[in-house]
Parts: C-alpha cells; structure tokens; sequence
C-alpha cells in the first residue's frame, strides 16, 4: 500500500476513485436508487469534470460505470462495504479548515460526507446504465435566486450575531458548517473611519465621529451610510477601483510615453456615472458602445475613452505602416488589449489564453477569441471631438452631412471635368501639387547645418560668392526648422553673430562688418531678418557666428536660406557656390546648396512656375469644358466653402482619447480612409500575423449556451453595429459572467478579498467562491434590482458581517487562518491614494474641486521627443497639486516613487487587485518624503489655528489623525514629545503610526 503522501502524489487533481469490486454487479434496486439521487450529483458537482472521459486526469473517469472499470493511477481509493478503511473518505474529511479534495473548493458538508460514507458502507453500487455529466462550471451556469437560509440570530456568550438581512444568513450558515463564531461587532468610532475609508476614501473629521458616537438614534448608522453614499466624494473613492481594473493611464507607455491630454474626460465619466448611480447594465453599454447605444450624450461619447484606457505603442502605430509585419503586430496586440480589457473586466474570463490555440482550462475555442477581435476590427485609440451641448452636435451632424454631400458631388463634377479636359489636365493637376507641396511651411530641404560642437563658445561660418564684386542693397536671411528634440521654428539661430561684405574670399583684407548682435539675441524662428545696405560693394558674403545654438547636450549653427538683393531688388545669391568653415552633408535635408536654394519655410521661389501652369490649365478648361459644367464645379465650390466656415463658426468641439475610427495621420492611417470599413480579421495560428488561417465574423463567447454568441450583421453595416452587438450581449440578464463578477468585486473592495479571490479569472484556474450561494444572491439581487451599484453597497455596510470587530480570535485563526468564512472582519491598510489623500485632509490643504484635466505631481523634460517625467523637481506645496490622487496625471513609464511605496496599481496593466506590502521603505516615506515633510508641517500649523495649548493641540491631533482620542498615557508621551521636539514632528510622528494607515 502506498504512504497518504505517495498516493496524494499520484492522484495528482480533484480525484476521487474506488475498487471495481464483485459486487457491482449485484446492487439492490434501492441502492442503484439512491445512487442517482445522491451520489452522481456529488460527483457531477464535484468531480467530472476533471475526471471524464476526455481529461481522465489522474487517469480516471468517473461518468459510467465502464469508465470507472479502466481504473485510475491511485491504487484503492474506495473499498466496498469498508468505509473506514476507503481512502476516499480520507481525502474528503476536513483538516485545519481545508480537504485535500475537492481540490480548490470548499470541503464538503459534514452530510454530503455522509452520503459517500453510506454510499460505500452499501457496496459502493453503480446502475451499469447511469452516465454522470459534468455540471456547468459555477461561472458560466444561469444565474439563479438562491433560497435564502433560515437561521436563528447567533448567540454565544457576550458575542451576538443579529441577521439584519440574507448576507448574514449566508455568513452565519457557513460559519456554523465550520464549527466558527462570529466576532461582535465594532464600536462605533471604528464603523465611522471604517465606512468613510470606504465609501468616500477619506477619514472623518473629529465632529462627525463625535456626533455618531453620541448619536441616540437608533437608525444613526443607517443614515450614515446614506450620508456618505449620496456625497460626491463616492464616486471619486469608487471610481479609482474601476480605473484600476481597465488599467487607465494618461501616457502611452512603451518607448515614447508621450502624454495624452485628453484622456481625463473618460475619468470623470466613471466619477460622474458612479455618483449618479447609473444602472450597471447601462455603464456597461456606453462604454462599449455610447456612440450608437447613447447617442448624442456627452456620456455616450466620454466613456469610450474605456476601449482606448490601456497602453498604446506609439512607435509601432505612427512610425511603422500597417503593412509591415511590426505593423500588423503592432494592431494585433492592441485589439488584444481592447478584447483582454473588456472581457476581463466585465465577464472575469482569462480569453487572452485563447489567442495562439484553444484555451487550455476553459471552454473558449481560437475561433472566439478572434470573433472578439472582429468586433473591434476598425478601432484604434485617437482624439475623439464631440460637443457637449446636444443641439451643436446636432447641426454639426447636419453641416458634416451636408458637407459629405457636396464632396460627392464634386467628385462626380470633377469627374466629368477631366473626361472632357484630357489626360494634360492630369498631368497639369500633378505637377502643380508637387509645386505647392514644396511651397509649403515646412520644404523638405531644411538649410545649411554645421558640424556639431561640445561647447557654444565657437565660431562656425558660411559664405557665398556672388561672382563679382557690385553694389548691394540688402540682405536677407531666414531660420531652419526642425522639429528634433522640440527645438522647432529657430532650429540652429544662432544668439550671436555678424554678417561681413569682402572681395577677399578669406575675409582677411578688406573685410566690412554690416551687422553683429554680440548678446543673446532672441531666436527669430522663422521670420525672415533683413539688414538694409547702402554705398556696400563686395564679391563674398559671409554669416558668422559668433556663438552657438543649444541642440542636445551639444552645440550647432543652422540657416535655412542667405538671400543678396543688387541694386534692382534681385537676388543675385540665389544658385551661386556656397563654402563653410565646414558642413553636415545629408541631402535633401542638410547641404550648403540649400543656403542659396530659394527654398525656406514659408519661401519656396517657385511662384512664377505655378502661376504659369494654372494659366496652362485655365486656357485647357476654357477650350475643352463646358463652360456650364464649370459653373457647376464653381457653384459647388462657393456651397461647400459656406458649408466648411458654419462647421468654424461653430464652438470648438471637446476631445477625449477614445477607442474610435482613426482618420488617418503619416503611417498611422486608421481605417478612416476606408470609411471606418472593419479590417478582415483572420485566425492566427499560434497567434502569427505572417500565417492567418481562415477569416472569421464578429462574435462573442460560445461557453455561455444562455445567449447567441455569432453576431449577425451585414457585411456593409457600420462598425458601431459590432460593438453594439457586443454591448448588448454583456449586458443581457442571461448573462451570468457580468453580474456575478461585479457583485464580487464589490464585495472585495469592501472585505479586502472577494467571495471569488480571483477577481479577474473565474475560470477553471481561478479559485472556486467561498460562499457560491451569497454570491449567486447579490448578482440577482443586483441584477433584478433596478441593477443600482449603490444599493449593493448599503446592503453589504448594513450587513452584521461588515460591521464584525476586526479582533483576532486564536481558536478561529487554527481553524481559518485565512479569515475566508469572515469570521471577523478583515483590518486593511489603506491605499496610495487614500494615504495621500488623507495627508492633505487632515493638514487642512486638501483641494475639493471635482474634474477637469488632471494634475501634474512632476515636471515634464524634453516633452516633443520621448518625455521624462521628473517628480524630484515638484513642489509639494503646488496648491493645484492638492486635489485628491484620483485626479492625479498617471504616467506609465515612470509611476510617482510616494504612490508606488505604498503599492499604488501600475497603469500599465490591469489590476483587480492591489499588492499590500510593507516594508521599511514605506516608513521611510512617511517620515521623510517631501510630500510627507510639508503636510506635517501645514498639520501642525492646522492645529496651531484651532488649539493653542500643548496639550490641547496634541489630543487634537490625535483625534484629526486617528478618529479617536488619545488614552492619557499616550496623550502624556506625546505631549512631552512635542515639548522637546515640536509639534510639527509630532504630526509626522501621527503620520507614522499604523492607526493612521491601516482601518480596522
């Protein structure tokens, strides 16, 4: 016989085996019986899932009687008749809270145990013709109104447990199957921090405890919760937990985290909708779809900042086309994360496992996966405009319209203008195109650029000859522009320099000086600098500069153009040679040549050739076209013009960084071009862009048997059509993923764990929920219940099992150390957020202004190339940097060293759960970070304004700092401190104790 831990080992999943014995074939007919009554539904609950004919893990079936014969890896796990020397009792019987089978799950009851023990004590029969069939995974089973048990209030000893509503039921029933107590309940300075760390994320200040305290109303802690429900501040508080989840950020991340100023409204969105208590299903839909499902709100358009909350490559997007296979992946992985974030997010379902092969744990084949990425086929993360006021949107809609109307029919005149006119009319529209592209601001051919120097304090010169030595009149020159390192209009102008007329080329001998800055001159940018001449006669005109222009970390000289006017107003420089001290060669950027090219920003001297092809063209419309078809082109033209200045006279639109349909920019094309046309989305075997298998349609998940998972859209309708699709299927009532998982995550941002302690995977490789039945109750009650967020908070604060002490118990802790069957309530530290947030409350300095864009805790660096985030250099005691955290600027790249200490959520991924740590480095930030040191500073001052006796600011303090107030031991310590150390080390002291951090 194998040891317990050999065969532990060979077992290997959730097994549960027996000896095939003689007597299977000799069953009563009322043991068969009770067989299918009782034991197959442990099994198929239990069991078979893992153990089928298809996963057989341990080597073993349990869904007949034939494939049980095959036996398994185990050896004898039930021997019949023998219930006391059957292993499998042994598996299933409880130690320290815990079975070793089912594996994951609660034991079983005390009376399903019996059931299995009976069931061997008869011979451990099986009906040859009875198949066990899995159940449906808890997940994705329907949602069904569990029947709420019916206990008596608790009471053992001093310890009373009253069931103030079905919560407490569900609680009670299962600490009672456990053999636990409940712990009393808290007093009520400990509920008051409690619920407001809860609800609003700040603490109260001393007079509300002070009133709830000495409150002699029975219904006081009822109209408490109310209270703080129906602040403002709840949303703030519920909404952070929610941008955790979709992992919201306000920078791009990857290389180039550049910011993305408009992100914010999709935060205020959640702020917004959370206060106002919109039904759940309804927050569901206008962030997957608001644009279709709420059309012509602000909400409807904010809350798609949902689908674009994540990081965005901004190389591969903007620098790499979407024909390049860096570029396909690039589009791949970023629809990914449109599908990770919202399945993830609404349904708790790991799909991404989906993207190479099967999903290996959970039922969702490749094929769904990719019918999810359908959905979003023609997204990509942009500015999106909308108005605010709804009659703007509307005549904006209407103008836009009318404006499409006209394109079209300007494209069908211009049409049949060019079948008239001929091919030369082509060929003239070309050449005229190219012409004015190099008219532009920004020419291709930049100036002259010097070699690059370590220092400013150098000469750098260049020169042209004019051929002769003649009289001038003036000279003209005109900066480069360049967008490297932010530089922009001005790139290369030097801050000293003089300009010398010679006949000498080595400017040695009659040398004539006509202008010098020897200070810091102003950089012009790119206007055009003219010096007036008079009586100036010379062959060679030289630029010298006297000093250097800052590039990065090194020094240049740069001009994009040296003009020379004669006598006659004509540029005689234009074309002639060009000599430098020395050059950068890199045409058609950078050379000597362009110095005296004509072409500059805003110059490109080549009016005269363009005047002369559109007379070319006139004359060919004139002799070619209908001179009726031209008035019509004409007639169009002057509508559309009217058309274009009412779209600019109307208010400038807001944006939001949202998932939408991308209009196109350099590489980053979109698929706006194409009218928002969805792109094919193929199955990528092993998840290769370089080998897509066959296309497939748009789709949702096929687990869920409940709801039609292939959508059915034509092929021709908008793309919004998907996502509404998509939006209405998670938000249906037969949806059991949705609302089961937001009652879970409710449940843990109150308890610190969820009834599911894996909040974003309730697949077969996440934990099975504690409490099934409780949570079953709160999804339907939610759901049926008018689908109100804030009536599930109050259900839950109102619970006896919330308000539970949170004092240990030495006798529950061996049996549940864990506290799962919340035993007492669990004590949790405060987030970041909450933390710095109650460091400004208490300090006086805490800003209350709601919205807008966000605040900036760090100086940006080099902000047009690839930003550095610097929060060194941030002043603490910036006023606009005291608005509450969730209002704070999120950078991916480089988080806030205070808030990533105290484990605030990486922007860069999703986070349903937050870390908690502790560690020396969060003591160290409380007692010396900058933030810490000036709101201690401010603390004491606070105090100082309303107590003016040591004593008296110190007991203040402590109650400000901790919601109670101090024992007189602690006040007599604390006081004595304050004497020999002031009272500003004092408040960092408060900062410091675990009180102020932690809420019971």
């Amino acid at each position: 016989m194998f040891d317990r831990r050999e065969r532990i080992w060979f077992l290997v999943g959730t097994c549960l085996t027996w000896f095939v014995a003689a007597e299977f074939g000799l069953q009563t007919a009322s043991a068969e019986s009770s067989f299918e009554q009782k034991v197959a539904p442990l099994f198929a609950k239990h069991c078979v899932s893992c153990h089928n004919e298809e996963d057989r893990k341990g080597g073993l079936s349990l869904t007949s009687r034939a494939a049980l014969a095959k036996g398994g890896e185990s050896g004898e796990v039930v021997i019949p008749h023998e219930p006391n020397a059957s292993y499998l009792l042994d598996l299933i019987e409880p130690y320290d809270g815990k079975a070793e089978m089912p594996k994951g799950g609660s034991p079983l009851s005390q009376a399903e145990r019996q059931i299995l023990r009976d069931w061997i004590a008869e011979g451990a029969p099986w009906p040859k013709d009875v198949v066990v069939e899995a159940e449906a995974w808890w997940s994705l089973a329907s949602l069904q109104q569990p029947t709420v048990p019916v206990l008596p209030d608790h009471s053992q000893g001093k310890v009373e447990f009253i069931i103030r509503n079905p919560i407490d039921a569900f609680i009670l029933r299962t600490l009672n199957r456990q053999e636990l107590s409940p712990s009393p309940a808290a007093d009520r300075a400990t509920l008051i921090r409690r619920l407001s760390f809860d609800l609003v994320g700040l603490p109260p200040t001393p007079e509300e405890v002070e009133a709830f305290v000495h409150d002699p109303d029975p219904l006081a802690y009822e109209r408490l919760v109310d209270r703080l429900l129906a602040s403002p501040q709840y949303g703030e508080r519920w909404a952070r937990h929610w941008l955790d989840i979709v992992h919201y950020g306000e920078t791009h991340g990857y290389d180039k985290d550049k910011p993305r100023p408009h992100a914010w409204p999709y935060r205020d969105y959640v702020i917004r909708s959370l206060n106002e208590d919109k039904p759940y299903g309804q927050f569901i839909r206008e962030q997957v779809a608001g644009d279709v499902l709420a059309e012509g709100t602000v909400d409807g358009i904010e809350a798609l900042g949902f689908l674009a909350a994540g990081p965005w490559d901004y190389i591969s997007h903007v620098e790499v086309p979407e024909t390049k296979i860096d570029g396909k992946i690039a589009r791949h992985l970023d629809r990914d994360d449109m599908v990770q974030t919202t399945m993830m997010s609404f349904c708790s379902l790991t799909v991404g496992c989906a993207q190479c092969h099967d999903h290996k744990f959970d039922p969702i084949p490749q094929e769904d996966y990719y019918r999810l990425h359908a959905v979003f086929a023609a997204l990509d993360r942009a500015d999106k405009e909308y108005d605010v006021d709804p009659s703007v949107s509307r005549r904006r809609e209407e103008l836009l319209a009318e404006q499409r109307r006209y394109d079209d029919r300007l494209k069908t005149v211009e049409r049949r203008i060019a079948e008239a006119a001929g091919p030369k009319l082509a060929k003239l529209n070309q050449q005229l195109a190219e012409l004015r592209k190099a008219k532009g601001d920004r020419p291709p051919q930049y100036g002259y650029h010097s070699q690059i120097m370590q220092t400013a304090d150098n000469v750098k010169w260049v020169q042209v000859d004019l051929g002769s030595s003649q009289p001038l009149s003036r000279i003209e020159y005109i900066g480069c522009h360049d967008d490297f390192n932010g530089i922009g209009a001005g790139f290369g102008f030097p801050p000293a320099y003089r300009i010398d007329v010679s006949d000498d080329p080595a400017f040695e001998t009659g040398v004539r000086t006509v202008f010098a800055v020897e200070g810091n001159v102003p950089n012009p940018g790119t206007a055009p600098q003219e010096v007036s001449l008079e009586g100036v006669t010379g062959r060679y005109v030289r630029f010298t500069a006297t000093r250097l222009a800052p590039r990065r970390n090194d020094y240049i000289f740069a001009l994009a153009e040296l003009l020379v006017f004669d006598e006659q107003n004509e540029n005689i420089a234009r074309g002639r040679p060009v000599t430098a001290l020395d050059s950068i060669e890199a045409p058609i950027r950078w050379g000597r040549a362009n110095l005296v090219d004509g072409i500059a920003p805003g110059r490109s001297g080549r009016e005269a050739e363009i005047a002369s092809l559109e007379q070319q063209r006139t004359e060919l419309l004139t002799d070619r076209v209908e001179s009726s078809l031209l008035a019509e082109r004409d007639q169009v033209r002057a509508g559309l013009a009217l058309i274009r200045q009412g779209i600019r006279l109307l208010p400038t639109p807001r944006k939001v960084y949202a998932g939408t349909v991308h209009h196109g920019g350099g590489n980053f094309r979109g698929t706006g071009p194409d009218g928002g046309r969805p792109r094919p989305i193929h199955i990528l075997p092993r998840g290769d862009v370089r080998s897509p298998g066959r296309e497939v349609q748009p789709g949702t998940l096929s687990c869920l048997t409940s709801l039609e998972s292939r959508f059915v859209i034509a092929p021709e309708a908008p793309e919004e059509d998907r996502r509404a699709a998509l939006a209405r299927w998670l938000s249906d009532h037969r949806n059991p993923l949705v609302w089961r998982s937001i009652a879970n995550r409710v449940w843990q941002y109150h308890f610190g764990r969820g009834l599911v302690a894996t909040p974003n995977d309730f697949g077969r490789m996440g934990e099975l929920p504690t409490h099934p039945d409780l949570l079953d109750w709160l999804a339907v009650k939610l759901r049926d219940g008018g689908e109100s967020l804030k009536e599930l908070h109050r259900l839950i604060v109102l619970s006896s099992t919330y308000r539970q002490s949170s004092v240990g118990n030495p006798h529950a802790a061996e049996i549940d150390a864990g506290n799962r069957f919340l035993w007492r309530m669990n004590r949790r530290r405060l987030e970041a957020e909450a933390v710095r947030d109650s460091l400004l409350f208490v300090s006086g300095r805490l800003n209350p202004e709601m919205g807008g864009k966000s605040f900036q805790d760090f100086v940006i660096e080099k902000p047009q190339h690839s930003p550095h985030y610097q929060y060194h250099l941030h002043d603490p005691n910036d006023p606009r940097a005291h608005r509450r955290a969730v209002y704070r600027f999120l950078v991916r790249s480089k988080t806030q060293p205070f808030m990533t200490v105290m484990d605030c959520a990486d922007p860069s991924m999703q986070v349903p759960q937050r870390n908690e740590t502790n560690s020396p480095l969060q003591a160290l930030a409380m007692l010396n970070n900058k933030l810490a040191l000036a709101m201690a500073r401010n603390f004491a001052e606070e105090v100082s304004s309303r107590e003016t006796g040591v004593e008296g600011q110190v007991r203040l303090a402590v109650r400000m700092a901790l919601s109670r107030p101090p024992t007189d031991e602690e006040a007599a310590q604390l006081v004595a401190y304050t004497k020999q150390h002031g009272l500003e080390n004092t408040c960092r002291v408060l900062f410091n104790l675990n009180e102020f951090m932690y809420v019971d």
